[in-house]
């Protein structure tokens, strides 16, 4: 008895798909300053709302792998980083990722909705977080910061600054995400 419950607990750890996924292996190029954690981060259930005003929180997204962008209109890197998270939208989310990107602080929808048709964006959310509170709570101290969810919805990694979305590194840590 004592065998079998050895084993269904071995099994079960082997079948843990948060610990199945180690992207460790990934942090080389353009992901080499991703931060990995050894043990997935619990999200905050906070609010914030989309371009009609409706409210969403983290929870919406459970079930699905989630790159969460942090950005902000006034933020160059944050500008230039946009289109590459379009494209990653448009190339994984057929496989589910989705790609959530959260305009934080003031940024009116006018101005986001602008910066998204100058900039071509057609597959990305209009997600606004004005008070800051789920930046706040998530750590977010300058921008962009763009965070790995897996799906249980905990954080397993994150990046601080630009990303180039598009290179192959950032699209293998995309891949495992999906893959997990």
């Amino acid at each position: 008895m004592l065998r079998l419950l050895a084993l269904y607990t071995a099994l079960s750890l082997g079948a843990n798909p948060a610990a199945a996924l180690d992207l460790s292996a990934l942090k080389t190029g353009e992901m080499k300053k991703m931060v990995v954690y050894d043990q997935p981060l619990a999200t905050p259930d906070l609010p914030f709302v989309d371009a009609e005003g409706g409210s969403h929180s983290l929870r919406d997204f459970r079930g699905q792998p989630v790159l969460l962008n942090f950005w902000a209109t006034w933020c160059a890197p944050c500008r230039a980083e946009m289109p590459a998270l379009d494209r990653a939208q448009a190339d994984l989310g057929p496989r589910g990722l989705k790609v959530v990107t959260l305009a934080t602080g003031r940024n009116p929808q006018a101005q986001i909705g602008r910066f998204f048709d100058q900039a071509g964006v057609v597959h990305l959310p209009r997600y606004q977080d004005e008070p800051r509170a789920l930046a706040r709570a998530m750590g977010v101290a300058g921008l962009p910061v763009s965070v790995l969810i897996d799906r249980e919805g905990h954080e397993v990694a994150r990046i601080i600054g630009e990303a180039d979305w598009d290179s192959a590194e950032a699209r293998a840590v995309l891949d495992a995400l999906t893959r997990e």
